[in-house]
């Protein structure tokens, strides 16, 4: 395939020496991937206790067995529920730009890139089907990749002022989502008309019924369900609950945020420690009902949900900054003077490929000041394989959960089922680190090369 005249801030790709002079990128992309699956992995195992159909609230959790559960279930609504996935998302809308940034400095044109992103978006919506319906209803790579191929026809080449703009709409209509169900919750408790209140709360307002379905049921039946399920919550997931962090995700990328953590040390500072706070104190409301402080009325037990999503948005933006400045301590380096702001006006007159490449690499980084450890390099082989040890979690709990497999979601309250997500994380530490110090690349990734690169990527061949 040729390629086409490149972006201006790209560095010429013709050019042997591009490769060799490049100072060796942060890890805190991986690093921050890595330490996501340890939440993704906690906060999708409620979803397998098919013990019970009842939730807690408009938690995915089922009602907790004694006090550690219910300590269990507050902390996860406090810090992980609603918080892994826009993570997730911000996380996989910034290696869009990675991506998109990557091949053209190997030399494709941008329009043909943007064909092996829309490839590559439709492979994954097909891997998300069949994750979903073979083992996890709740997948979330058909949802991503509904919201990138909608995102990228729509935003990917526009300026980051408009990316903004649209950042604060969405914000907004997330904000007036909360605001309304707050508000319904309570003039449904206060002043709806007795009658219909308990009409309401003798309805099942919970998705907990799902459960039972899709992990109680035989196994070739249970196929069907919980591709139903998947296909019934895509199109909302898609379009409401994804595209604001993937937003974020690019705007991050196009300013190399991760990438050259190093030069934006106030910033990751500030968005870790607003973000997070944010998103605990967000959680808390729904975290003291768990703990019985207080009751949430039993006709609107889903009236905090908007706030714990709309603040846990900013949570997972947090943990991204906190994951930058981990790597950045693990891997060593100091903060150098800290990148100018953005000005407004200046992608006005480039073209929508150089928009989307963002700013240009800066080619002098600090020295490490320590060889990377153990630690750091096997977070970070985790990380770089993503898809393959997402995908692992599902392999590994849906057997243990399900009760064609060893049934263990029948009788599990949360905190069991929380150990045995973090340990099933933690089975992928050894893995990955061997696959990395072998150069290999998970088996998950090779697929997805496969079904979207072809021969048009002059990708190296090991990550």
């Amino acid at each position: 395939m040729t390629s086409a005249p490149v972006p201006a801030h790209a560095p010429d790709p013709s050019s042997a020496s591009v490769a060799a002079i490049a100072p060796p990128r942060s890890l805190a992309p991986d690093v921050a991937r890595g330490l996501m699956l340890a939440l993704i992995a906690m906060a999708n195992v409620s979803w397998y206790l098919w013990r019970s159909s009842e939730t807690v609230g408009g938690t995915p959790h089922i009602p907790a067995d004694g006090p550690l559960d219910s300590i269990a279930q507050a902390v996860m609504t406090i810090a992980v529920d609603h918080r892994a996935m826009p993570l997730f998302a911000f996380l996989f809308g910034y290696g869009m730009v990675q991506f998109y940034r990557s091949r053209i400095d190997r030399g494709l044109a941008p329009g043909a890139v943007r064909v092996m992103m829309r490839r590559r978006h439709w492979a994954m919506l097909l891997l998300g089907a069949l994750h979903a319906a073979l083992l996890f209803y709740g997948d979330i790579l058909g949802v991503y990749a509904v919201s990138a191929l909608v995102l990228v026809w729509w935003f990917f080449g526009r300026r980051s002022r408009t990316l903004r703009i649209w950042v604060i709409v969405l914000a907004a209509v997330m904000t007036l989502f909360a605001l309304f169900s707050l508000l319904s919750g309570l003039v449904l408790a206060y002043f709806a008309p007795a009658e219909v209140t308990a009409e309401m709360a003798a309805t099942d307002m919970g998705t907990g019924f799902v459960r039972p379905v899709a992990y109680d049921t035989p196994y070739l039946v249970s196929v069907l369900y919980r591709l139903g399920l998947w296909a019934v919550s895509l199109p909302f997931a898609a379009l409401m609950g994804a595209p604001l962090p993937i937003l974020l995700g690019w705007l991050a990328a196009r300013r190399r945020i991760l990438d050259e953590p190093w030069r934006h040390v106030r910033l990751l500072r500030r968005a870790a420690v607003i973000g997070i706070a944010i998103g605990w104190l967000g959680g808390l409301p729904e975290a003291l009902a768990i703990l019985g402080v207080y009751d949430l009325p039993a006709a609107a037990p889903w009236m905090l949900t908007g706030l714990t999503s709309l603040t846990g948005i900013a949570c997972g933006i947090g943990y991204a900054a906190l994951f930058g400045l981990l790597a950045l301590r693990l891997e060593g380096r100091g903060p150098v003077a800290d990148a100018p702001r953005p000005d407004p006006s200046a992608d006005r007159d480039l073209s929508p490929a150089e928009r989307a490449y963002g700013v240009p690499r800066e080619e002098i980084a600090p020295d490490r000041s320590r060889d990377l450890g153990v630690l750091e390099r096997t977070l970070a082989a985790v990380g770089q394989r993503s898809l393959t040890f997402y995908l692992c979690q599902s392999l590994l709990l849906a057997p243990l959960m399900a009760s064609w497999g060893l049934g263990l979601g029948g009788t599990l309250s949360t905190a069991p089922a929380l150990a045995i997500a973090f340990a099933v994380w933690l089975v992928s530490l050894p893995i990955a680190a061997w696959m990395g110090a072998r150069g290999m690349r998970g088996p998950a990734e090779k697929l997805l090369r496969r079904m979207t690169y072809g021969k048009i990527d002059p990708a190296p061949a090991t990550r």
